[in-house]
């Protein structure tokens, strides 16, 4: 009987502490050594601008001295850039971005008033703009009194998703968004979030691939999971034996305390009818 109270015992204090939520497991930015498996990352931080894609939709307005031209060319009549950004952000409507954007089609091209078909996919909103530009300079300077034009293009509704502990959609609000950037906007991940095996979901070259890595390796700032992608899906698990979790030392503290006594009174309880078993047998 004394052997089976230690390990009984034993055995319901290591299961309160294997299930134990520490530091380790949650803190971001550690150094990544085999003696904490947290691995290192190459250095393969090589931002790549994002290249545009079928579905995407883009706003695009133009720049000139010459208000006509600006009427023509530009969504709400020729008001500003950033009023029509506004309204396009709060009025709250899928319908409003629709109407003053132009969706890539399934071809890659967009339909741009007085040019036509324009195909962008494949560029980044950079080349997309210098494309533009030249285009629209070349047909305008046939008009007498031409000025010079500039063309701004922007990639409405740029998104990443979040899915498991905390699912979640999330807007790209800047050109280069990092991961820690973006647990900021997502309010960070859960106690429980399981950081160290953590897949993205994302295009490259117009395939789609799954990636894992350790969220909590500081090498990840060297690494390509450092930048967000737009369409990035970010899948985050549970940590096994969430149920038995526990995350502070009074917790843990009250964990061990709670185990110990359930184990005695099992125990007692055996102990009990072992003994009643005996007594009937004499």
């Amino acid at each position: 009987m004394k052997y089976i109270r230690q390990i009984l015992l034993i055995s319901l204090i290591g299961l309160a502490f294997a299930s134990c939520v520490t530091s380790k497991k949650v803190n971001y930015l550690q150094e990544p050594t085999k003696h904490n498996n947290i691995p290192s990352y190459a250095d393969t931080i090589d931002f790549e601008e994002y290249k545009l894609r079928t579905g995407d939709r883009l706003y695009i307005y133009v720049y000139s001295l010459d208000e006509n031209i600006m009427h023509m060319y530009n969504a709400g009549g020729g008001q500003s850039r950033n009023h029509m950004m506004q309204q396009m952000q709060y009025s709250g409507g899928r319908t409003t971005n629709e109407l003053y954007s132009y969706l890539i089609d399934k071809e890659g091209f967009i339909d741009f008033p007085t040019i036509g078909k324009v195909q962008v996919a494949g560029l980044t909103t950079r080349e997309t703009k210098r494309l533009m530009e030249e285009q629209l300079s070349s047909l305008l300077k046939e008009i007498p009194g031409y000025t010079t034009i500039s063309v701004e293009v922007t990639v409405m509704q740029r998104t990443f998703s979040l899915i498991g502990v905390k699912s979640g959609r999330y807007p790209i609000d800047k050109e280069k968004m990092t991961i820690f950037e973006a647990l900021a906007l997502m309010g960070n991940l859960q106690t429980y979030s399981d950081r160290s095996r953590v897949k993205i979901i994302r295009e490259i070259n117009g395939e789609t691939v799954i990636k894992t890595f350790d969220l909590r390796s500081k090498d990840i700032i060297n690494s390509e999971f450092y930048y967000v992608q737009p369409n990035d899906i970010i899948y985050v698990r549970e940590l096994t034996g969430k149920a038995f979790g526990i995350t502070s030392a009074g917790a843990g503290v009250a964990v061990v305390s709670a185990t110990l006594s359930f184990g005695i009174f099992v125990y007692t309880i055996v102990a009990t009818g072992i003994n009643h078993v005996k007594k009937y047998k004499k």
